[in-house]
Order: structure tokens, then sequence, then C-alpha cells
């Protein structure tokens, strides 16, 4: 057993879960009415999900904690790079939906969610996460308290012994490790979110809204192999394609089929490790990305927001279009500060162009339905797009320094 269990951990992770995937189609296919196959997704998303945040919290105070005064980190670009790439995104989403427009069927019900009325709101939302009782940031994965909590317990232990250090980077390997066994599981977990995605959903329930997945789809593709790349060429100067690709095969995978950016913090500190990038940027960096680096989900605003215009007849002129891509990148970076995520914040981009919060929330309907192929695309532009800019404000930062 232990044999068969070393040959299984010898094969790549991204060769693991192809085989998850394929697996997971077969017992779909062949034993549609397995109902106990589903759980073995739940409890690793679940596990993923559990441990996150006490990872977030320990590796952003142990790199604070730990950092040296003097020592340079390139946080300050990496923010900068993220901001680009979220406007950057909104913008490519807006132009590709004006070119090809989506007309829906607005007839699917939302439910009782309830959206944020406007960009304050959204704001306020961030506000108030960040003064979060810190327990409670915990148990609700509030990421923007766990940051904030982490930075000032960081700062605080500057000054702790040497001996209070080593505990703290003791407990940082440790929830890492735990981290590494469950991301192991990876394989085994998506056996269970195959299925459940084949049985629950069906490919017959998206060919209605195939034009519109295949916008989205190709928007955050371009955005991914043609708009980063560009970003990361500029800034170093060097080709930009091996660290882009590197980033969509060991992060953007994991990403789409976890659909939690926060979850793939694991894999993308692993990832960032593996690229030799400085510690004590990558610690606050990745963990940071994954709550404010939201590319996937400006696209998802800005596209849905013009495809329910297109399909009232309203004109989008160029001034209004402009602020959309504004107040989708700025929605971006709060959405996971949001219950709901992007989707919500899509009423908020449709009052722009005077459209009723019943039809807006439609369109949220429309989105929960194709949200199996566009959350998980979403999540893996946000995700690898975190690695990507951080080794881009390192790699600009050495190019400065030759």
């Amino acid at each position: 057993m232990k044999k068969l269990i070393s040959k299984w951990n010898a094969i790549s992770l991204v060769t693991r879960i192809i085989i998850g995937i394929i697996v997971g189609v077969i017992v779909a296919l062949v034993f549609p009415k397995a109902s106990w196959v589903p759980i073995l997704g739940t409890l690793f998303v679940g596990a993923l999900k559990a441990v996150a945040p006490i990872l977030v919290l320990l590796l952003v105070m142990n790199a604070i904690a730990g950092h040296k005064s003097g020592k340079k980190t390139n946080m300050s670009t990496i923010i900068i790079l993220y901001a680009i790439g979220t406007f950057l995104a909104g913008t490519v989403a807006v132009i590709v939906t004006a070119i090809f427009p989506v007309h829906l069927t607005l007839k699917e019900s939302s439910g009782d969610l309830k959206p944020p009325g406007s960009v304050w709101e959204v704001l306020q939302t961030l506000l108030q996460n960040v003064v979060a009782n810190p327990v409670d940031a915990l148990m609700n994965a509030n990421y923007i308290g766990i940051l904030a909590w982490a930075i000032v317990l960081g700062v605080a232990l500057k000054q702790a012994s040497e001996t209070t250090k080593g505990v703290l980077v003791n407990f940082s390997d440790a929830i890492s490790k735990v981290v590494q066994w469950v991301i192991n599981l990876a394989p085994f977990g998506i056996i269970g979110i195959v299925f459940d995605a084949i049985v629950t959903n069906g490919l017959s329930s998206l060919l209605e809204y195939g034009r519109l997945l295949i916008i989205l789809v190709g928007s955050m593709l371009f955005i991914a192999l043609v708009v980063n790349p560009l970003i990361v060429f500029v800034a170093t100067r060097r080709n930009p394609y091996p660290l882009v690709l590197t980033s969509l095969k060991e992060s953007g995978i994991t990403a789409f089929f976890t659909r939690s950016s926060a979850a793939n913090i694991p894999v993308n500190i692993k990832l960032c490790e593996k690229l030799g990038l400085d510690r004590d940027t990558y610690a606050v960096s990745i963990p940071l990305g994954a709550t404010v680096n939201m590319a996937g989900a400006a696209v998802t605003i800005s596209v849905l927001t013009l495809a329910a215009a297109q399909t009232l007849n309203i004109h989008v002129d160029i001034p209004t279009s402009i602020i959309l891509m504004v107040v989708a990148a700025v929605s971006a970076a709060g959405a996971s500060g949001v219950a709901g995520g992007s989707l919500l914040l899509i009423p908020l981009a449709c009052s722009l162009f005077g459209i009723p919060n019943d039809i807006a929330m439609q369109v949220v309907g429309i989105g929960f339905i194709i949200g199996v192929i566009q959350d998980s695309c979403e999540t893996a532009l946000n995700s690898s797009s975190d690695v990507v800019f951080t080794a881009t404000a390192q790699y600009a930062q050495e190019r400065k320094n030759k």
C-alpha cells in the first residue's frame, strides 16, 4: 500500500487532477444515481475552506513579524499591478460585449438575494469587515478582516522575542503542512465535483446561454493569454509566457475546480516558492490578491451588465462605458466582502443604465445558472494572476537593479 501511495504521489498534481476529471465524468455517465460520490467534492472543498482562513492569518503574521527592518519588498508595485490588471479586465469585457452583443431570456428568479445599492455600500462593507471581531472573521472567512488583524498582530510581534517568533514560524509551517496533505487529496475531491456538476446541471442547461458563456470565457482567456502577458512584458522586458503558462497550469487548474481564490492560496504559496520569489513579499501579496485582485469578477460584472442593457435595447455611449469600467474594477475588488461574490454586484452596475432592480436580479439568476463554468473560469483567472503579478514585481525590480 505504501508503495502504491508513493507512486501515486510521484505523479504530478496536474496529471492526477486530469485523472480525477476523467473518472468523475465516467462515474457520472455510468452511475448517475451514486449519491455518495458528491461528498468527496464537498469534503475536499470544505477542508480547503476550513484551513485557508487560519493559514492566511498565520502566514501574514509570520511574514510581517519576521521581516527585517530595511529589507525591501515589492508590495507597492504588486498593488499597482493588481489595480491595472482588474481595470483592464473590465475594459476588455466592455469592448468585447460591445462588438459581440448578447441578448438574454429574462425569466429566471434569483430568490431573496440582497445586492448592495451603491459603490459606497460596497466600500462601507469592506470598512466594516476591516474592524470585524477576529474570531468572527475566522469563522465567517472574512478575509479582509483576517488580513487586517494579521497585519496588526504581525506589526505588534515585530518586537517579540526570537523564541516567540520561532513558535509562530513553527505554527505557520505546521498549518502549511496540513494544507499540503489536503491538496494531495484534490484528485479524489474533483471526482465528486465533476460528478455533481454533470448530474445536477447537465450540459443541456448551459446550451441556452452558450453565447454568453463564450464571451465570458473568451474574455477571461484573452486577459490571461494576452493582457496579462503584455503587462508582464512591459514591466520586465522578458518573455512573459513561461511565467503565465506555468501559473495557469499549476494555479489556474486547481482554482478552476475549488472555485475559491482563498482555498487556492496554499497552491499559490507553493508555486511562488518554486519560482524562487521573495517569501516576505508573497506571504502577504498572495493572501491580499485572493481578496482584492479580481480581474475575473470585473469581466463577469461588465459582460452581464452590458448584456442586460443590450437585451433592453439601451444605448451605451462611450462615457458611460468608461464609468462602467471603473465601477466594475472597484466593485470587483470588494466582491469578496459581499455575500454572493461578483454576481450580486451586477444590479449595482445595472443601475448606471437605469435598469430596474427586478430585471437586474433576473440577470443575477442567469449568472447562477452558468456559474458552474463562469465562476470556475473567473476563479482560475483571479488566482493565477496573483502569482503572475507577484513574480512580475520581483522580476521588474531585479531588472532595475542590473
